[in-house]
């Protein structure tokens, strides 16, 4: 069963988020979706260590509308890097909503539109190739909580979770240990929440993490590093 208590509304940048019926929050910034995650994801995480190695795997917290892992694939294309892609989601959007995000006009690219679909319509569980397996990507509906991650696989963490106040269940010292175990050395973990109960989890876990400008409307985001020497 995909998730029909949705509503879809433009952001203040234009690009478009859905607003969650059963947690009663959206899934991106009102100040600007495509804003966001570049500021979050793909500026503080992805670029962080695609110019320093350029073959990233790539764990997401939550695929929502598919939006990060659409600007993951853009700039590996732009970038000539190699990525697999890989993310867990319970709660997936029905194909009618992933049809009418605007994304595609948005960004200004037409090839957006077929990605997005693609990730969204691909079984659970089996991965799809891209740009002649130079971009794979994978998801499964598990928890985060449940879901089995391979031991120092990941170079970069997208955790997208609903805020600590709708999710705490995935903001805690346990989850937050279990990433990193499934992340290489060097590998960067990026989120929005800058709120101190988070910081603390991640830096329990073994993180050394910090603070950094927020996108608009957030002061602060965090960013959590697992050394590279362990």
């Amino acid at each position: 069963m995909v998730t029909t208590d949705v509503q879809l509304f433009e952001t203040q940048d234009g690009s478009h988020s859905v607003l969650s019926g059963r947690y009663g929050v959206s899934y991106h910034s009102r100040y600007g979706a495509i804003r966001e995650s570049m500021h979050v994801f793909i500026e503080a995480g992805l670029r962080l260590r695609g110019f320093a190695k350029d073959d990233l795997a790539v764990f997401e917290m939550g695929l929502g509308t598919g939006l990060n892992a659409l600007l993951t694939w853009l700039e590996a294309r732009a970038h000539g890097w190699k990525v697999r892609y890989a993310a867990v989601e319970t709660d997936p959007l029905p194909l009618e909503v992933v049809d009418q995000l605007n994304y595609a006009d948005t960004l200004g690219k037409p090839e957006a539109q077929g990605f997005l679909r693609r990730i969204h319509e691909s079984p659970w569980g089996a991965p799809i190739q891209f740009d002649k397996d130079r971009f794979t990507f994978s998801k499964v509906r598990k928890s985060l909580e449940e879901v089995h991650l391979p031991d120092s696989e990941y170079d970069v963490v997208y955790f997208d979770a609903f805020a600590p106040d709708v999710q705490p269940e995935l903001w805690t010292e346990d989850i937050f240990c279990k990433l990193w175990l499934a992340m290489a050395p060097g590998g960067v973990l990026t989120t929005y929440s800058a709120k101190g109960a988070v910081r603390r989890a991640l830096k329990a876990a073994g993180f050394e993490v910090e603070k950094l400008p927020g996108p608009p409307g957030k002061r602060e985001m965090t960013l959590a590093r697992k050394p590279a020497a362990i």
